[in-house]
């Protein structure tokens, strides 16, 4: 979530997205945006709708090739993310909100 505070800080998402794999997709539950497929779709995204809040982890699990995150934004609310990782890159990001 390093680089995803400091993308937010920033205002430079590259370092971030670099951590996606070329056909990662990116998906939201509850939320009118994506999915989003391979990196460079993935960082237009971004670019065009950056968010504008930074985070902080609450709670990680793990298994062989998933990390679920929980979250809270620091100017209020929380959400989960599900990460799922081919080797180093993440294939697969879904993130929702919590009510």
């Amino acid at each position: 979530m390093h680089r995803f505070n400091a993308a937010v800080r920033e205002g430079r998402w590259s370092e971030f997205v670099a951590a996606f794999a070329d056909d990662a997709v990116l998906s939201f539950v509850g939320v009118p945006a994506g999915p989003y497929r391979g990196r460079d779709e993935i960082a237009a995204a971004y670019e065009s709708r950056p968010p504008d809040d930074t985070l902080t982890v609450r709670e990680v699990s793990s298994d062989d090739t998933t990390d679920t995150v929980g979250f809270d934004w620091d100017a209020g609310g929380c959400g989960t993310m599900r990460l799922t990782w081919e080797g180093e890159a993440i294939s697969a990001l879904v993130v929702s909100f919590d009510a």
